[in-house]
């Protein structure tokens, strides 16, 4: 079902680049960049727009005209545009599918109103939700949908989904309504599998979830945010998200999960894959383990809250060989940072005293994951995003900030902590070990006011030749616009690729196999203001601005980032 597929990934492997002592060799932007209107980048590169939100998949698909009808929306590519990875389809490394997350649109945004005062409207939101597979081709030097795929398609909030795992067909996710498994959204970051398939991360579900009557939440439900307040107003018009539903009592323990998509088969209904826990993911970075098991290091989003790692009890070659999924059967661990640089990954399993004492079973932990690991002692940190893997083992996480922290620890230096930092950890014995040393890559109040300058780091990736791909979200020196910024993780040299325009938020990176094309989001640029900018159109104070995709290459052919 799940292997075979024959992907070349957008992660390739380590290969010719720029020489050792010279990994990070373009001119960077300065840090008096100009004033937000357009995007600025390296003198060395070049970059294109494509895949803007309401982009038709198909060239039967109704052409974009804002706002959208559901309709419409459902056959069209979504907004928010967040995490994404490229799966080539030849050896060429110019075709292939593109996975791609679609976080947030806000109601003014999408509908432009405050409120969704129909059905219809609400079904508009939630189709901009989710995920788009796009079928692509680069033509000519330039990247394109293609037209008449047969792979491309929305995966969005109304979308059938299964559940696997220790929480499928439990009681708290079973409603009185019988409704199947539908849909995912917020999706935030990403990642991928060695057997070809896409990891998408719900993260901030309690926004989509309010009440149209009298509403206490349980303490359970109020560690996720789930307090009746929603931003979308969805639950006026579609009972699924009413908390004050009896019929729809468990819907939102259906969310914040880790979804597992199929880009090559559309037949294959997506899996929330409940051995990972639920919370609100922010990514899910895989890495091969000792003894080829597969382990998925997480953040959960949020001030205060934690890392986590699963890791499978198989090799995961011989787990898909027997017909099951590598991602259904292990254990999920929670990290714990001490002061002499060391830590520990506690499980969260019911042979802990504490938890056996709180739950009934290992389900109702993965569905409790937060209160779980704060009963076992985890450390809480300062909004845990983006995580990945680098070519020597070393796991990279940002922590984007935290203006709430009153007391600083030692991987949490700053309190309050408005600009952020980068910690770094390796585990022992291959990533499956329980023991791992830790420090900080970055903090960024240590460069704010430099050259170097950047604050709230938040998308990550580290590439096969030691460089670290880092965007931010908010938060810049000056309030200048977000960036894109290419660290040498072995000098700590830092250089700003790109620049934003105002209001954006940089985020997403995944590259062809050959890595001569990046590619990078440009999320709710103008914050969907025209008055602040139309981009990607030309600036008229009145084009509705849209999230879309940058292929970014370098002039001379060479690696991104070189």
């Amino acid at each position: 079902m799940l292997a075979g597929l024959g992907f070349l990934a957008g992660c390739a492997t380590r290969g010719a680049s720029a020489s050792s002592d010279q990994l990070v060799g373009f001119t960077p932007v300065p840090r008096t960049f100009p004033d937000g209107k357009h995007i600025v980048i390296a003198n060395e590169y070049e970059y294109e727009t494509f895949v803007p939100w309401g982009e038709p998949l198909t060239s039967g698909a109704p052409a974009w005209q804002w706002p959208p009808s559901a309709s419409a929306q459902a056959q069209q590519v979504g907004i928010g545009h967040d995490g994404m990875t490229f799966f080539a389809l030849d050896d060429s490394g110019q075709h292939g599918l593109l996975a791609l997350n679609h976080e947030y649109g806000s109601n003014p945004a999408v509908l432009g109103v405050d409120t969704p005062t129909t059905l219809d409207q609400v079904r508009a939101s939630q189709h901009a939700h989710g995920v788009s597979v796009i079928e692509i081709r680069q033509t000519n030097g330039r990247w394109e949908v293609v037209a008449d795929s047969r792979l491309s398609r929305r995966i969005h909030v109304n979308t059938e989904m299964t559940m696997s795992g220790p929480v499928e067909g439990h009681a708290l996710i079973t409603n009185p309504a019988g409704n199947p498994i539908l849909g995912t959204l917020n999706n935030c970051a990403n990642g991928q599998t060695p057997w070809g398939t896409y990891l998408t991360c719900e993260e901030n579900f309690n926004f989509y979830f309010g009440a149209n009557s009298a509403f206490e939440p349980t303490e359970r439900q109020a560690r996720y945010g789930l307090t009746g307040a929603s931003f979308y107003g969805w639950h006026t018009f579609d009972p699924r998200f009413d908390l004050s539903d009896p019929d729809y009592k468990n819907e939102s323990n259906r969310f914040g999960w880790v979804v597992e998509i199929d880009p090559a088969n559309p037949a294959e209904k997506p899996v929330k894959r409940s051995a990972l826990g639920r919370f609100k993911h922010e990514s899910a970075a895989f890495a091969e383990g000792r003894d080829g098991r597969a382990v998925v290091y997480m953040g959960d989003d949020q001030q205060f809250e934690f890392i986590y790692k699963f890791v499978a009890n198989d090799d995961w070659r011989q787990t898909l060989s027997a017909g099951k999924s590598p991602l259904d059967e292990g254990v999920l661990y929670v990290a714990r940072f001490d002061d002499d640089n060391t830590g520990v990954w506690l499980p969260l399993t019911l042979e802990q005293p504490k938890l056996a004492a709180a739950f009934d079973d290992q389900a109702e932990i993965l569905l409790q994951a937060r209160l779980a690991a704060t009963l076992v002692g985890a450390t809480p940190m300062d909004r845990p995003e983006w995580i990945s893997v680098g070519p020597d083992g070393d796991a990279f996480c940002t922590l984007t900030n935290n203006t709430q922290r009153s007391v600083a620890d030692a991987a949490n230096p700053n309190a309050p902590n408005p600009y952020g930092q980068i910690i770094r950890w390796r585990d022992a014995n291959q990533h499956v070990g329980t023991t791992f040393t830790w420090d900080h890559f970055l903090i960024c109040d240590d460069i704010y006011q430099t050259e170097q300058s950047l604050g709230s780091p938040d998308g990550l990736w580290a590439d096969p030749d030691g460089r670290l791909f880092i965007c931010t979200d908010g938060r810049q020196f000056e309030g200048k616009p977000d960036q894109l910024v290419v660290a040498d993780t072995t000098t700590g040299q830092l250089s700003r690729l790109l620049v934003g325009v105002t209001g954006c938020e940089i985020t997403g990176l995944t590259t062809t196999p050959d890595r001569r094309t990046l590619f990078v989001n440009v999320q709710h640029p103008g914050n969907g203001d025209p008055a602040v900018t139309s981009f990607p159109a030309a600036d008229d104070g009145k084009t509705v601005p849209r999230d879309c995709t940058l292929a970014v290459r370098r002039k001379d052919g060479g690696i991104v980032g070189s």
